[in-house]
């Protein structure tokens, strides 16, 4: 009886420390977060540098959201960043689910050479990709245009090798006997397989949205036209009229955040399905 007792104090214990280490790495993640929405809400009358960090805003006040939203063409901006939404994210997934199709489900000579060649890509810093990048987007005479911000973005290494991999976790019977039915390549692609990976479009939708909304450096470089620019990029503004008001640049940050939370609130059923897919594939 003693050592079932004693068995059982090692397991609570066991299960209690790892729900305290949880937490602290939550609140490593959280934290930076949790700051800036109080800051946010901060009056000027209340330090933000503080330590430890007094994260009650006494009193909460809107002037911060105010400013941000009216010193910058915000609207213009916020609208930008939704059409880029709209127009490169379902492209991304259309043209990546594509290409990723025939690398997993299909023989032909130097397949695995170009998938190789594809995942090459993923060991590059972003950073190097940018100067030919840059010189290609140039002689296409795409510069400070829609095309040039939208195109180079519509595929990546990274997508193509998780559909990939959702398309490997597909039984081949389900191929076997479409085919038998007559199925073609692309109607295979498109009523059969492409509808059994929905949750790992999904969990792409979402590394898609974040990739394109926090968007910067790209649209920095290509346009020159800030009536084309998006939200991320709209906001430096901010950083350069209020430089030395943390609280008004909290408050754009805060809600260039609230799409990204509310969209990732919507998919996050899917997400962790769909990554769990792609890696078990």
């Amino acid at each position: 009886m003693n050592a079932e007792r004693k068995r059982m104090g090692i397991a609570i214990a066991r299960k209690a420390l790892m729900y305290l280490l949880l937490l602290l790495i939550a609140l490593l993640f959280v934290g930076p977060f949790l700051w800036l929405l109080s800051t946010a809400f901060k009056s000027n009358a209340q330090d933000v540098f503080t330590f430890p960090p007094d994260l009650i805003p006494k009193p909460p006040v809107w002037d911060q959201f105010v400013e941000a939203l009216t010193v910058i063409p915000f609207p213009k901006y916020l609208l930008n960043s939704f059409i880029l939404i709209v127009v490169m994210v379902p492209a991304h997934l259309f043209l990546t689910s594509l290409t990723a199709y025939p690398l997993a489900r299909m023989t032909f000579p130097g397949r695995d050479l170009i998938f190789y060649a594809i995942i090459g890509t993923m060991f590059f810093p972003e950073e190097g990709k940018l100067v030919p990048l840059f010189i290609i987007t140039q002689k296409l005479g795409l510069i400070d245009s829609w095309w040039g911000l939208i195109i180079p973005g519509l595929v990546g290494g990274f997508s193509i090798f998780l559909m990939r991999q959702a398309y490997l976790s597909i039984p081949k019977e389900l191929e076997e006997a479409a085919i038998l039915d007559g199925c073609g390549p692309f109607r295979m692609w498109w009523s059969i397989m492409l509808p059994l990976t929905k949750p790992t479009l999904a969990a792409l939708s979402v590394f898609s949205f974040i990739s394109v909304w926090n968007s910067f450096i790209w649209p920095l470089i290509v346009l020159k036209n800030d009536d084309l620019y998006p939200l991320a990029l709209g906001l430096a503004y901010l950083s350069g009229t209020f430089g030395d008001d943390v609280r008004v640049m909290a408050a754009g940050t805060v809600v260039s955040l609230l799409p990204i939370i509310v969209f990732y609130l919507m998919m996050q059923r899917y997400f962790v399905s769909g990554m769990q897919g792609a890696i078990k594939g």
